[in-house]
């Protein structure tokens, strides 16, 4: 994608929503990292689900560290990998306590050494708690930066690494959150709704997917899906 393509893309982006945010629920940093860690291979909308009476009860390592595996388990079975993720999750707590005085670290390096959390989470967490400009990788960006031609890679490092290069200022902090968001209700991966996307001239792809038609044979009005898969914010 040409410069003025990729200004013009996420000028258009920002337009319509000037300041998105991740879809997961938390109340500080420290939750964010427990509720990202979560999210891997399941929803936002099934993580907040098991969350949201989690964190009313436990906001800081030594409040996990203290409920203990098994309640920890029974607070968010209902997510996949829950067994490996509680352990992770009580694991990174520790680590907390014991490294860092109980505080996120900001930095990606510390972030990765923390149980279950790899470099996307760690990219989250750094761009969403302390307002780092960095490309949280998941699914849906991974997608939409290859299907459109802004990012092309054959993995998750070499699109960050392209969208690290080609995002341009002002759209650097927000734009890892416009891409998931894009991905995850207009550009799916099954069949993207190119009919209503709002950059459609602008993208790689081909043939462009035209509006669905109603059972008279008519074209019927777009809706969004209201419970879209997601690994990430």
């Amino acid at each position: 994608m040409k410069k003025a393509d990729v200004i013009e893309f996420y000028a258009r982006l920002a337009e319509a929503d000037p300041h998105p945010e991740t879809e997961l629920e938390f109340v500080n940093p420290y939750t964010l990292v427990v509720a990202v860690a979560l999210s891997a291979q399941a929803t936002d909308v099934g993580v907040n689900k098991a969350t949201r009476a989690l964190f009313r009860e436990v906001d800081t390592p030594d409040k996990m560290v203290a409920l203990g595996l098994d309640e920890l388990k029974r607070h968010i079975k209902t997510i996949g990998l829950f067994n490996t993720k509680a352990k992770n999750v009580i694991a990174l707590s520790q680590m907390l306590i014991d490294e860092f005085g109980g505080e996120v670290p900001a930095d990606r390096e510390s972030l990765e050494r923390l149980p279950g959390v790899g470099r996307k989470t760690a990219n989250v967490v750094m761009n969403v708690a302390f307002g780092a400009e960095t490309f949280a990788v998941d699914t849906h960006i991974f997608r939409v930066g290859n299907r459109t031609g802004l990012a092309r890679g054959k993995t998750p490092l070499a699109v960050e690494l392209k969208l690290d290069k080609a995002t341009p200022q002002p759209f650097r902090l927000h734009a890892h959150h416009w891409l998931i968001l894009h991905g995850r209700y207009v550009c799916k991966a099954r069949t993207p709704e190119c009919w209503r996307c709002i950059v459609r001239d602008l993208c790689a792809f081909k043939p462009k997917t035209p509006p669905p038609k109603s059972k008279s044979g008519a074209t019927s009005a777009p809706v969004a899906d209201p419970d879209p898969a997601s690994e990430a914010p």
